[in-house]
């Protein structure tokens, strides 16, 4: 099979695991390419030198077995230099010295357990690499004798980041907000199969053929597009192709007001389904019942304040309030805007004295929308900052009740079960938020304190690994980006990296360093590394500014274990509790 999807590369005494991964992987759909003959001191043949270059990923499964065959790092290095190599911890082991700092999914005791989150992040970084046929229906047991399992059939459609053709870059806001609500609209529908938003918007600015990106990610139609705003008047083109034959199935274009872009969104996604001659359940056939909002202005600044949001930086987190709250003022029934709000409120309230955090806005967004999952996350964001990390919880598991992949409610729900001293299922939290979201950094900073406070030391080494790779991607683009190079820190900190975590400290402070979030997290990572002065001097002035919310999670926090009866520590909590006490805010 030299054009499998995948090449599965393996120690000879790991043949078990790479059966359990070769099984998983063709019930996702893949073809997969794995040698269980191959003995130790064989040489490459020609046939599996051609399946290791002809794979569009290569899967290499590091135990002490493997990292001692010189066969498994020479496809290794081959695969690293082909950009196809997809490494996996499945045992605790030192990795060849040139793949240290190559982020590797740690899938360590891993027994087949496709539910099990990590291996939900396998199979997105698997994405970027090959694709996916469908989700198909969940596997029968390994022990009992069945059919192939049935493969989702539903027309598959990648939608690709519309073009910004307003001739203003400072628009791109808004041509990539109209994409992922048109990736939403179409993926609420049920008789679509939909490319998610995080592997669709990889190929944004790429030029691929059709049938090249249909080949990459087995989908069977594209739909792309473009969008000009010219203040209240928008133009948007969309055309839907085959990608298998590359030719146009659908194409359209709609010169209409701001106010009627959820009819045009309507009207595409209805388009695409009378194109592909799919029957929609009678609970589908409207696509939308109501537009989220009545003013296409509010809906702007909502799509503004959505784009500050994702790009993770505190400085921005007073503007997200501030364009939602003008937003809601357009429009008060809007609930989406007020839910976003709740959220920034409560990531403005948690290191300062802010007076808000959240949960009015949150209320306000569950009574306008009681399912709408970012209402229910920001709920349980305001509920952590009062202290009550079980209502917190709850309030998140309701929010994925709604949606499973609310990726503010999965991070949420992360740290109040560390809060509640239960890592084990903290870590479940997070690592599904990666699933959903490889790029948010909190969630891919904390699960390493889950593994800590789960004494699980090579799992934590890995998610290091993993942060310092996703940390230093940001930072290369974003030099001054202090909560991401925070997490840098505390990656460098994790891994035991004394000297560089100290000097990447010193350079956050250098070009952020007003941002509290920022000194918060190093002084953390100060301590994990024993810099107990310099962490106490982070600290003194900050805990003045805490919210109670705040100084009750240090007490939880494990973080702060190895210096809560330190003098210094002692003195500057009792001072912030006397200033609650004596009702400043």
């Amino acid at each position: 099979m030299a054009s499998a999807d995948i090449f599965i590369s393996y120690g000879r005494e790991d043949q078990a695991q790479a059966r359990l991964f070769a099984d998983a992987l063709e019930r996702e759909g893949y073809t997969v390419w794995w040698d269980v003959t191959l003995r130790s001191g064989e040489a490459f043949d020609e046939a599996i030198e051609r399946a290791l270059r002809a794979a569009k990923a290569v899967v290499v499964l590091w135990s002490k077995t493997s990292v001692a065959s010189r066969w498994v790092r020479a496809e290794a290095t081959l695969a690293d230099r082909n950009q196809t190599l997809l490494p996996v911890m499945i045992e605790p082991c030192d990795r060849p010295i040139m793949f240290e700092l190559t982020q590797t999914i740690d899938l360590i005791g891993w027994a087949g357990d496709t539910s099990h989150p990590r291996w939900g992040a396998f199979l997105a970084d698997m994405r970027h690499f090959v694709g996916r046929l469908t989700a198909p229906e969940p596997a029968p047991p390994a022990s009992v004798n069945s059919a192939q399992p049935k493969i989702d059939t539903r027309p598959s459609v990648l939608v690709l980041p519309f073009i910004n053709m307003s001739g203003d870059p400072e628009q791109e806001y808004f041509s990539d907000g109209v994409t992922e609500d048109i990736i939403i609209g179409l993926g609420k529908m049920g008789s679509l199969s939909i490319i998610s938003r995080n592997t669709a918007f990889t190929y944004k600015g790429r030029t691929l053929a059709a049938p090249k990106l249909g080949q990459e990610l087995r989908v069977g139609h594209i739909l792309e597009g473009t969008v000009r705003k010219v203040g209240n008047r928008i133009r948007i083109t969309a055309q839907l192709s085959n990608s298998a034959a590359d030719t146009q199935v659908w194409a359209e274009r709609f010169d209409r007001s701001l106010d009627d872009i959820f009819s045009i969104q309507d009207e595409i996604s209805k388009a695409i389904v009378d194109a592909l001659s799919l029957r929609l359940a009678p609970e589908k056939t409207r696509i939308r019942e109501a537009p989220p909002t009545s003013s296409g202005e509010a809906y702007e600044l909502y799509l503004m304040a959505r784009q500050f949001h994702s790009g993770q930086q505190e400085r921005h987190y007073a503007l997200i309030v501030r364009l939602c709250r003008r937003a809601v003022e357009l429009d008060p029934a809007y609930a989406r805007a007020w839910a976003l709000m709740s959220l920034a409120q409560a990531d403005v309230r948690r290191l300062s004295r802010a007076p808000e955090n959240g949960r009015q806005a949150a209320e306000r967004a569950i009574a306008l929308d009681p399912v709408l999952a970012e209402g229910h996350a920001g709920l349980g964001h305001a509920l952590f900052d009062e202290g009550n990390h079980q209502a917190s919880l709850d309030a998140c598991v309701r929010a994925l009740e709604i949606d499973a992949s609310c990726e503010p409610a999965l991070t949420q729900a992360g740290y109040a079960c560390l809060a509640l001293s239960r890592p084990l299922d903290a870590i479940r939290y997070y690592e599904s938020a990666i699933a959903v979201d490889p790029d948010v950094l909190r969630a891919v900073g904390m699960v390493m304190q889950g593994y800590r406070d789960s004494k699980q030391v090579e799992n934590g080494r890995a998610a290091a690994r993993r942060l310092l790779s996703l940390v230093e991607r940001v930072v290369a683009g974003a030099p001054d980006h202090g909560h991401a190079l925070g997490w840098g820190v505390a990656a460098l900190a994790q891994l035991y990296e004394v000297q560089r975590a100290k000097d990447w400290a010193r350079r956050a402070l250098l070009v952020d360093p007003d941002n509290v979030l920022l000194r918060h997290n190093l002084a953390c990572s100060m301590i994990l590394i024993g810099e107990i002065d310099m962490a106490l001097g982070l600290l003194e002035n900050l805990v003045l500014n805490y919210s109670e919310g705040l100084l009750i999670w240090m007490g939880r926090d494990s973080d702060f274990d190895s210096v809560r009866s330190h003098p210094r520590f002692v003195t500057m909590m009792a001072k912030a509790y006397a200033r609650l006490a004596a009702g400043e805010t």
